[in-house]
């Protein structure tokens, strides 16, 4: 079974090195699993929040999409696009928009930081604030619903988010009676590179200590030769503890290399000739991505006709044909077919009684019976894993007497002929297909 892996990527400058090992190298190897389809995709208009200078939006993201081509991201083998090429995305914006709770999103990390700050300093609580921020995790529940994406790799901070793209898109299944989106899971990756900057911190362009990822030759050795070290004497050992240069070091190396080093540390390697040993190594592994970037830099009109070309197959194969079933589902329809959509809508409600998998901020997984008109019949209890609970939901599925119903792990909400009447019509329903 292939699994949608679906990575957003900011447009913010040119990366650093820190960028590079922490989230770039990472996502790139894990898009070759064969049993994974990536999708990677440019959220430009996500940065319109941030910023309102055109140029900057634009220089910045070719800045970006040249930089993931040149650090080996196949389009040809995953899918790469840019946000605003798919409309569709902004499209089903709007129908989440009519599902989404007001009272989770004001709980939004960034909306709530940003009315916390404006109360401590005594002002309107939002002042300064958009629309654009506040429906935010709106627009991103959208751009991991649209293609069904099963995992979105993202940091600590961004869990909530992935949170309420489940929250909107169950809404939306519940209200108009199917599943028409995946519910996605957050993945976090507790191993990601965190690596030092030039003073030691971590690299960070707040902190004016990042190594630029596509710096020249020069620049490059010149940054590396200005890490912070202390004064320890060559001859001297030099614990690699704590040691910013290297860890930069083992980022680019193998693991016998890394011994190796670690054995000049011990025995008293000076900080120049480490230095320049750090330089050595990283420059090998950077010096194709160098060149690559230059040359994709040079070339605009590549990148815009890839993004162009890989965006249009994308809503051919993916988002035109689930907006087109959307907008049936929310009733933006052919006026003239009024009368056999209806006849089709009364035959549909009358045999859709509906399990519901879902899960909750604990955790744990739930599922719930539903009749035709979404009146509850069954609630279950949490369980460990979405398979424990579908196979309980196949159990109850072929239950035909009340006794066949007694368990602690569900729980049967008012009366019980109701319950074997939708569990009949599933039956049934099951067996015309």
């Amino acid at each position: 079974m292939t699994t949608r892996v679906l990575t957003g990527i900011k447009p913010s400058g040119t990366p650093h090195i820190g960028n590079y090992l922490g989230a770039i190298r990472p996502a790139i190897a894990a898009s070759r699993a064969a049993d994974t389809e990536s999708f990677f995709f440019l959220a430009d208009l996500h940065s319109l929040i941030n910023t309102q200078d055109p140029l900057r939006v634009q220089r910045s993201t070719l800045e970006i999409a040249a930089s993931w081509l040149a650090a080996g991201l196949d389009p040809d083998k995953v899918w790469f696009y840019r946000q605003s090429d798919i409309p569709e995305i902004t499209e089903l914006t709007w129908y989440l928009t009519t599902v989404a709770s007001k009272g989770i999103l004001n709980r939004a990390h960034a909306y709530k930081a940003a009315v916390d700050k404006n109360r401590e300093e005594g002002i309107d609580e939002d002042a300064g604030v958009t629309a654009g921020l506040f429906m935010y995790p709106v627009l991103m529940a959208a751009d991991i619903l649209v293609f069904g994406a099963n995992k979105v790799p993202v940091g600590r901070d961004q869990i909530q988010h992935i949170e309420m793209a489940r929250d909107f898109g169950q809404r939306f299944n519940h209200v108009y009676g199917k599943d028409y989106f995946v519910l996605p899971e957050a993945v976090i990756d507790e191993a990601v590179a965190t690596l030092p900057g030039l003073d030691g911190r971590k690299m960070s362009k707040s902190y004016d200590n990042v190594i630029p990822l596509f710096a020249p030759r020069e620049e490059l050795k010149k940054l590396v030769f200005s890490v912070l070290t202390d004064s320890r004497a060559p001859g001297e050992p030099k614990s690699t503890e704590g040691s910013a240069l290297f860890q930069m070091y083992q980022a680019f190396a193998t693991p016998e290399q890394t011994a190796a080093f670690a054995q000049a540390f011990a025995d008293g390697i000076a900080w120049g000739e480490a230095k320049a040993q750090v330089f050595e190594r990283m420059d090998t592994e950077l010096a194709p991505l160098r060149e690559r970037y230059n040359a994709l830099m040079a070339e605009p009109a590549k990148i815009e006709a890839l993004l162009r070309r890989r965006g249009q197959q994308l809503r051919e194969q993916f988002a035109i044909p689930l907006l087109k079933e959307l907008r049936d589902a929310v009733g933006l329809r052919d006026l003239s077919s009024i009368g056999q959509a209806q006849k089709t809508e009364s035959v549909a409600k009358a045999a859709l009684p509906l399990f519901k998998q879902y899960r909750e901020k604990d955790g744990r997984f739930y599922f719930k019976l539903l009749d035709g008109e979404g009146e509850l019949l069954i609630q279950s209890e949490g369980f460990d894993s979405p398979r424990d609970a579908g196979q309980l939901i196949a159990v109850i599925k072929q239950a035909e007497q009340g006794d066949a119903l007694q368990s602690e792990l569900f729980k049967i909400e008012g009366e019980l002929e109701p319950v074997l009447t939708a569990l009949q019509a599933l039956r049934e329903a099951a067996a015309k297909d």
